[in-house]
C-alpha cells in the first residue's frame, strides 16, 4: 500500500487527538534458570535473575515514549510458566511464596503486572502444574499485579476436562479482582503481550520484548467518516489505519528492545479497548451499522473488522504474534459493558463472537454462586471452539458475590466495570462430570 502526504498526517492527528497510544510493553524473560531443589534457593535465583531487568524496564519505556511521542499504557514482565520450576518443589505454599515474590518485585520497580504464573495441562497435570493449581487461588487472592492461566485444551491433544473442572472451581474461589488475571486458554502462543496470557515460551531466546497496540478510537474515527462506503471501501478504511497502529507499535517495540539490550520479538497487532469513552471496540462495531453491539449482524461486522486489522497489521509488522485479531474484553470496553447490562450481549452471544475473534469469553460477569458445573461447561465450550477451530482462545469470568444479571461491578483502572449476566437456568450439568480427556479433532489430522 502506498501512503500519500494526507495520510502521513493523519498519523499525527491519531496520536494528538485520538489518543492513539501502546497498550503494553511486555518484557518476557526465561527463569527456567533459577530452578532448584528448595525454595529458598528458588527465590534467590529469581531475585538474581529478574532485578537487573525488572529495574530498567520502566525507565527504558518511559525514555521511549517521551522519544517518540507516544502514551505507552502498562509495562509488564511475563516470566517462565511457574509451573515449571514447581516440579522439583511441588507444593502449593511453594507456589504462594513464588507469587509474593514477584507481587512485591513488579510493585518496588513500577512494573504494572507479572504474567507466567502458570500451567500448561492440556494433555495431563504434571507434579508441578499440580501444586500451582492447589496454590492458584490463595496466590491470586493475596497480590495485586500477578496473573496467569491454566492452558486446558490444544487442538493437538484435545480437552482436558478434568482440568476444565479444576480451573472452574479456581474461578469461583478467586475475588473479583483476583480473577480479573486468571484466564482458562486453548492453544496458547508463546508471544503474548496481553494479560493474563502472557508468559515466556520455550522457544523464545532469554529475554525478548513483545508489544500490544490499541487504537479503536482512531478506527472508529476512520469508520463514521464513511457513513455510506461499501464494505470493501470500508474494510480497505480499518486496514490501512491498522496498517498505521501498527506500524508505530513496531518502531516502540524495537526501541524499547534497544534500550534494554534485548531482542524485539513480534507486535501482538490486537485492537484492544478500555473503559474510556472513545477507546471501544462496540463502538466501531455499532458505528458500521449495528443498532447495538450484540444484534443480528455482530458476528458479521466483528469478522469484517478482524480480517480488516489483520491485513493491515501484518503489511506493517515484521513479525506478528500473540493474538493478533480484536479483543472484546466486556468489562474493558464501556459500550460492550452498557450493553451486556441491557440484556443485548449474552453468553451465547459471546460464544458466537469469539469464532471470529481472538479472546473468547473476556472478562464476563456471572454471579458467584453458580454451580461449579456451569463454569466447567461455558469453559468447555469454548475450549470446543478453540480447538475444532484451530485457534486460540480463553474464558475470563468474574464471579460477582450478590450480584444477579444486569448489575455492574466497578473493577476501576482498566479492568472497567463488569457487567453481570446469566450465566444458566441449570445447575447440574453431568456432561462436564464424565472423566477423561476430549480427543483431538480433525483438525488435528490435517497437521499430518
Amino acid at each position: 500500500m502506498r501512503f500519500d502526504p494526507r495520510e502521513i498526517g493523519e498519523v499525527l492527528e491519531m496520536l494528538v487527538f485520538r489518543e492513539l497510544d501502546i497498550r503494553a510493553v511486555t518484557l518476557s524473560v526465561n527463569t527456567l534458570p533459577a530452578i532448584r531443589p528448595n525454595l529458598k534457593d528458588a527465590l534467590d535465583a529469581l531475585s538474581h535473575l529478574l532485578e537487573p531487568y525488572a529495574r530498567r524496564l520502566r525507565p527504558a519505556a518511559e525514555k521511549v515514549a517521551s522519544k517518540l511521542g507516544v502514551r505507552i499504557v502498562t509495562v509488564r514482565l511475563a516470566v517462565s510458566p511457574t509451573s515449571i520450576m514447581l516440579e522439583p518443589l511441588g507444593d502449593a505454599k511453594a507456589a504462594v511464596e513464588i507469587a509474593a515474590f514477584l507481587d512485591e518485585l513488579a510493585g518496588r520497580h513500577g512494573v504494572d503486572m507479572v504474567g507466567g504464573f502458570s500451567a500448561f495441562v492440556h494433555g495431563g497435570v504434571s507434579r508441578g502444574a499440580a501444586a500451582l493449581i492447589e496454590g492458584l487461588a490463595e496466590a491470586l487472592n493475596s497480590t495485586e499485579r500477578v496473573a496467569g492461566f491454566l492452558n486446558a485444551a490444544s487442538t493437538m491433544t484435545g480437552i482436558n476436562l478434568e482440568a476444565v473442572r479444576r480451573a472452574a472451581r479456581i474461578v469461583l474461589s478467586l475475588k473479583p479482582h483476583a480473577a480479573a488475571r486468571f484466564a482458562v486458554t486453548a492453544n496458547l502462543p508463546e508471544d503474548v503481550p496481553f494479560m493474563p496470557g502472557a508468559y515466556h515460551g520455550l522457544g523464545q531466546p532469554d529475554a525478548v520484548v513483545n508489544i500490544a497496540v490499541s487504537g479503536p478510537g482512531v478506527i472508529e474515527a476512520v469508520v463514521r467518516s464513511l457513513p455510506d462506503a461499501d464494505v470493501r471501501t470500508l474494510h480497505d478504511a480499518i486496514k490501512r489505519a491498522a496498517f498505521k497502529i501498527t506500524r508505530l507499535g513496531e518502531l516502540v517495540g524495537r526501541e524499547v528492545a534497544k534500550e534494554l539490550g534485548v531482542a524485539f520479538g513480534a507486535v501482538d497487532l490486537s485492537v484492544a479497548p478500555s473503559p474510556k469513552v472513545g477507546d471501544s471496540v462496540a463502538a466501531v462495531l455499532e458505528a458500521m451499522g449495528l443498532p447495538r453491539v450484540g444484534a443480528p449482524g455482530s458476528v458479521f461486522a466483528l469478522a469484517l473488522f478482524t480480517d480488516a486489522v489483520k491485513k493491515g497489521g501484518a503489511m506493517a509488522a515484521s513479525t506478528i504474534g500473540g493474538l493478533s485479531g480484536a479483543f472484546i474484553p466486556v468489562s474493558e470496553d464501556a459500550v460492550m459493558s452498557q450493553a451486556a447490562a441491557e440484556g443485548a450481549i449474552t453468553l451465547d452471544g459471546l460464544k458466537a463472537m469469539a469464532a471470529v475473534c481472538n479472546t473468547g469469553l473476556d472478562m464476563v460477569g456471572i454471579p458467584a454462586d453458580v454451580g461449579p458445573d456451569v463454569v466447567a461447561a461455558i469453559i468447555a465450550d469454548v475450549m470446543a471452539l478453540a480447538v475444532h477451530l484451530d485457534k486460540p482462545l480463553g474464558v475470563r469470568l468474574i464471579p460477582v458475590p450478590g450480584a444477579r444479571p444486569g448489575d455492574i461491578y466497578d473493577l476501576g483502572g482498566l479492568y472497567g466495570r463488569v457487567a453481570v449476566v446469566d450465566a444458566s437456568r441449570y445447575s447440574k450439568i453431568p456432561l462436564v462430570a464424565r472423566p477423561g480427556t476430549a480427543p483431538p479433532g480433525v483438525e488435528r489430522l490435517k497437521k499430518g
